[in-house]
């Protein structure tokens, strides 16, 4: 399993990969641009090489992360227009970057008809995907139901893919305190959860994991990420969700926060020790 956290561009695409090294990371994640707008980045492509050919000699593996305006359920076209653009733009840094994926949050629909928020969703996926050929994936994250329900169970992720034109481009995040979050695991019961991801195929298409300790309890769908160890899932119910065979080489980012006690790179050791890689 390959651990890392979220890492600033702060310097560019090569001094990310530079920084999250000297943390210790195996892998990282990034906002290819401004995390808080959907314009388009003219981003210089001789610094994702060097960044692309760093990680490849050191084998580190790298995940950007969508903007957080990115809604896959947004019903007015011109921003479903801006948005389509915007993730073809995150595609292709990060492919240039040799990134595996690009982490997009499943979407969030208040209307009345679920149905029309999935076909939006589909229909977004759809815009964007036939139109990119790259090797990199868009990549699905599962939701911990604090805007809307949706999104929150292996059900409909696997279905959505399914269901879009292209589903080989699409792939899937698992963030743990939005699994928490939504109900669908209350830290005990991942060996149901493991059982129905199998028969549902889920695990076929997981390309990473996001590590988020919960600062809320379960079921309570509030979306607050607290420090690895920190949380109300706590040490046991992370060895336990995370001993899932399937999961044993997959990347898996940090997105928590740091405290005095708890800095991400004792918070990354916290979790190699979890993972048993203290004893290997």
């Amino acid at each position: 399993m390959r651990i890392g956290c979220h890492v600033s561009i702060r310097g560019g695409y090569a001094e990310a990969a530079v920084r999250a090294a000297r943390l210790g990371c195996t892998a990282f994640q990034y906002f290819p641009k401004n995390p808080r707008a959907l314009g388009l980045k003219a981003f210089d492509r001789a610094d994702a090489r060097r960044c692309a050919e760093y990680c490849r000699e050191r084998g580190i593996v790298s995940i950007a992360h969508a903007p957080y305006p990115v809604n896959l359920a947004v019903e007015r076209p011109e921003q479903r227009a801006r948005m389509a653009a915007s993730l073809l733009n995150d595609l292709e840094i990060a492919e240039a970057n040799g990134s595996i994926g690009v982490v997009v949050h499943f979407g969030i629909y208040k209307g009345a008809d679920p149905l029309a928020g999935y076909r939006l969703i589909i229909e977004a996926l759809n815009a964007v995907l036939g139109r990119w050929e790259g090797a990199a994936k868009l990549l699905l994250e599962n939701q911990a139901g604090d805007h809307a329900p949706m999104g929150t169970t292996l059900e409909e992720l696997v279905q959505i893919r399914r269901l879009c034109a292209y589903p080989e481009r699409v792939g899937f995040c698992l963030d743990t305190c939005h699994l928490f979050a939504s109900g669908q695991w209350n830290g005990r019961n991942e060996a149901e959860w493991c059982r129905r991801a199998r028969e549902l195929g889920y695990f076929d298409h997981l390309a990473a994991v996001h590590a988020n300790d919960s600062l809320h309890e379960s079921g309570r769908r509030i979306d607050r990420h607290a420090p690895l160890g920190a949380g109300r899932i706590g040490a046991d119910g992370f060895r336990r969700l995370l001993a899932a065979p399937e999961l044993s080489s997959l990347p898996v980012i940090l997105e928590t926060p740091e405290t005095d006690e708890l800095p991400l790179d004792r918070q990354m050791r916290l979790l190699r020790e979890w993972m048993g890689e203290k004893k290997q």
